[in-house]
């Protein structure tokens, strides 16, 4: 059989044309969500005035410990912060003032690909894969180490996706390359194989540099002094404290003027106490002690405040989620950074289930729908968690996604046009006479209802005839046609060889490390 000539103008045009018609299928959403249904509150004004007092309180008297980082400690002082040691306690309503001044309530997030670049900010809303899981898991084989190639993997799948509209982070963590290099290739990976806006590292401030000298490579220097293509996530080691590696991080994104997602990472009962309003408050000053360091480093460097708060098992201290606290400190801190003017993340499909089964499907499910009610912007963790976050997992990644994509029909909320009131349907007809028929009907019938991928409603004997396969088991046929069909987005040759060559040269600069 003669082998084809790829570089044949015929095969040239034919590729290209195969890639344009995947784009285009691709492309049939939009890039991110607007939010028309109002949130829901939970608390009085009343209420969260006196959390943000509280919050005032805590960063005065008990102020947050900085680790391993005197250069930070000195940039607090130089905005007029009570430095003692490593204690910086805070003249109340400083960081709020700082922040308010300077951090853009609503920015954009260029994508490599414009017809992909997210609004950030009330009241849109933008969704995101799972982040930070070591092991993955699929029903062939099971629980395992995450390597490189899964990594591109799950980089493939959210590309593909019509759901989500971020490329997301560490998608997973590629156990199989050094710790002190594989940023590296998980950066490129996202350049590479997808055309998306992404997250770099803040694994040391040195890596989150290399993240953001890579973005340089692909779009420029001179529009990364002008607008934000990449974004770092820093959590917060509760209760009231920073370190290094974090702080160090946000000041490399907020010195070049990326987005940096400011995150106390709160497990109710161990690092804050039990109660709702106790963790907002302590949420709240943590994150307003980061989100401020950020614009005392550089005025306007875009933040976005992050909240991730977890129940815990009294019993064994294991987190537990899909239970009605963690969901209540969301609402409350949803409704707290519409106050403080900044972008707020939060929330996601959250379970501790080790399987894609129905604990993991109820726990996502109550966890994802107070996402969608609370007004959240930037939701990371929307497809893929498992095990409380230690695995990712392929069919839940598309189960996830599937549930997730009912979110534009949630949030849109209630049509009140004339389509919407559809009175003259209903005066043409009389009763007893059904709609089935009526031009109403037959003008909307194609979006009427959201329709589920996975979800199979045929009858028993049409189920069964089709092999019997329940939910798991045909998203597990559906990521590996997703994977085996997919194709790379184009870049620019020379864009791509200047960023392989870089890297190697960077990476051949130090030795392999483990830590």
């Amino acid at each position: 059989m003669a082998v084809p000539d790829l570089e044949h103008p015929a095969v040239r045009r034919g590729r290209a044309a195969r890639q344009s018609e995947r784009l285009a299928r691709t492309l049939d959403t939009l890039p991110y969500l607007t939010r028309k249904l109002p949130p829901v509150e939970v608390i009085s004004t009343e209420g969260l005035e006196q959390i943000e007092a509280n919050a005032d309180t805590l960063l005065e008297q008990v102020g947050i410990e900085i680790v391993n980082f005197p250069d930070a400690t000195e940039i607090f002082r130089g905005a007029g912060a009570d430095i003692e040691g490593q204690r910086v306690r805070f003249p109340r309503g400083m960081c709020r003032s700082l922040i308010q001044a300077t951090a853009p309530r609503i920015f954009t997030q260029l994508a490599r690909n414009p017809a992909r670049s997210v609004q950030i900010g009330d009241p849109y809303m933008v969704l995101v894969p799972t982040y930070g899981s070591p092991f993955i898991h699929n029903l062939d084989e099971g629980r395992r180490y995450a390597t490189i190639e899964d990594f591109r993997n799950f980089v493939k799948l959210t590309y593909t996706s019509r759901t989500l509209h971020h490329g997301g982070g560490t998608l997973c963590e590629p156990v199989d390359l050094p710790v002190n290099k594989r940023h590296f290739e998980m950066v490129y990976s996202h350049i590479r194989y997808s055309d998306r806006a992404f997250m770099g590292s803040v694994t040391h401030p040195s890596r989150a540099q290399d993240s953001v000298d890579m973005a340089k490579i692909v779009f420029g220097p001179e529009t990364l002094q002008n607008e934000h293509v990449i974004m770092g996530l820093a959590n917060a080691n509760s209760p009231m404290s920073w370190d290094f590696n974090m702080l160090g991080s946000a000041k490399v994104y907020a010195e070049n003027n990326q987005v940096m997602l400011i995150t106390p990472f709160i497990l109710g009962g161990a690092m804050a106490p039990v109660t709702v309003a106790a963790q907002a408050t302590q949420t709240l000053a943590e994150a307003l002690a980061g989100m401020a360091f950020c614009q005392i480093v550089r005025p306007g460097a875009p933040v976005i405040f992050g909240s991730f708060a977890s129940s815990m098992s009294m019993q064994s201290g294991a987190p537990t989620f899909g239970t009605p606290e963690p969901q209540l400190v969301l609402f409350v801190l949803a409704a707290l950074a519409r106050r403080l003017g900044v972008p707020f993340r939060s929330g996601g499909n959250f379970t501790a289930s080790k399987l894609p089964d129905y604990q993991a499907a109820y726990e996502s499910a109550i966890s994802y729908l107070a996402t969608m009610q609370a007004g959240v912007n930037f939701n990371l963790h929307t497809a893929g968690w498992l095990e409380g976050g230690l695995a990712i997992g392929y069919e839940k990644f598309i189960l996830d996604e599937d549930q997730a994509s009912m979110t534009e029909a949630y949030i849109k909320g209630v049509d009140t046009t004339d389509n919407g009131y559809a009175l003259d349907a209903m005066l043409a007809g009389g009763p007893g006479q059904h709609f089935l028929g009526s031009p109403h009907t037959l003008a909307n019938f194609e979006n009427a209802f959201w329709r589920s991928e996975i979800s199979n409603n045929d009858s028993f004997e049409q189920w069964e005839l089709d092999g019997g396969l329940d939910a798991a088991q045909r998203a597990n046929v559906r990521w590996k046609r997703r994977l085996a069909e997919y194709e790379m987005p184009p870049l620019d040759d020379g864009i791509h060889d200047e960023l392989v060559e870089w890297m190697d040269r960077r990476k051949a600069s130090f030795p392999d490390s483990d830590v």
